[in-house]
């Protein structure tokens, strides 16, 4: 993470139903013990799966991520995560994934459309993490693809991140370092402030529980994945999945639903509208790859205009002092 790392089968859900209950429709899976329980509002079909997708969200009428990405599957993606060498052994697993993924589901984090998109977005997700917290640089055991999730927190900060400029809205507690931390990394005292808003954790003032944490990580990084920077904007869920529209402005702008406006929307110019450069190239890879590991196959991935940002014309530009 940080200045070390530049970029810092499938198992089916068969499942038979019977219909049991009388105020909605209870289905309990023969194979499972999942209850699926259906009921009907405003004319609108929705669904509680219990702990996993809670709440009667039509997405919890789908098929849920642990339905379709399970523990070998995570194990595979992040296979070198425990090796001596890593610098966060023991640190993450698919425990504290899935838990995290059970806030989000009912709002459609890896809950919306069919198997393939669900299937698509948890690897888009776990491409931006994998290359965001990869120690693969130059490493040639397994690859450098299969390093993702080596580390946890920026390992040798060159600052501690606190930006004056926000001390009314986030101020900087003393002591507190803002360095980079997590499953899709979080940098300075502002971002800290609106993620633990977000999540409801007090990160401006501990955040250090982005490191201790496995489950906060996770769900930090998928707060980022579903909220959008600014109103108006799409957040990466949206643009991933086909709910985000593009305007007039964002076709000019070559922003088209897809992977690489994922990219831009979390990253901007720091990735996108520089050509194929190696940070970008980074995230398409690991994205392509876990693709092929979870059995779908890279080729979905979709063609090029969908797949980079190479071209396209940030949402956000950043100030030229700081880009």
């Amino acid at each position: 993470m940080g200045t070390c790392n530049r970029g810092f089968v499938q198992m089916g859900f068969a499942i038979s139903m019977i219909i049991i209950a009388i105020s909605g429709v209870s289905l309990v899976g023969a194979d499972s013990d999942k209850e699926i329980v259906v009921k009907t509002v405003k004319g609108h079909k929705v669904c509680d799966q219990g702990w996993e997708c809670k709440g009667f969200s039509k997405y919890c009428c789908n098929q849920t991520i642990s339905d379709l990405f399970q523990t070998y599957q995570f194990e595979n993606l992040f296979s070198k995560r425990n090796s001596p060498v890593a610098h966060a052994v023991g640190f993450w697993d698919y425990k504290s994934f899935i838990t995290a993924a059970a806030i989000y589901q009912p709002l459609g984090f890896g809950t919306t459309g069919g198997k393939l998109m669900q299937m698509k977005e948890i690897a888009a997700f776990l491409g931006h993490v994998g290359s965001k917290t990869s120690c693969g640089d130059g490493v040639v055991t397994g690859g450098p693809l299969a390093w993702g999730l080596c580390f946890n927190k920026e390992m040798s900060p060159s600052q501690g991140y606190c930006d004056e400029y926000y001390k009314y809205e986030y101020p900087c507690a003393p002591g507190a370092q803002y360095y980079g931390r997590g499953a899709i990394p979080i940098y300075w005292n502002y971002n800290y402030g609106a993620v633990g808003e977000g999540i409801k954790e007090d990160l401006l003032n501990h955040p250090e529980y982005i490191e201790q944490n496995a489950t906060l990580a996770f769900q930090a990084a998928m707060w980022r994945w579903m909220t959008p920077i600014k109103k108006g904007q799409p957040s990466a869920h949206e643009a991933f999945v086909g709910d985000w529209k593009p305007t007039k402005n964002d076709t000019l702008s070559k922003r088209v639903p897809g992977f690489g406006t994922t990219m831009n929307i979390m990253y901007g110019d720091i990735i996108c509208g520089q050509g194929y450069i190696d940070p970008m190239n980074n995230l398409i890879s690991h994205y392509q790859y876990y693709l092929d590991l979870m059995g779908v196959g890279r080729e979905e991935a979709g063609p090029n205009e969908v797949l980079t940002c190479a071209e396209q014309v940030p949402f956000n530009p950043s100030p030229k002092s700081t880009s």
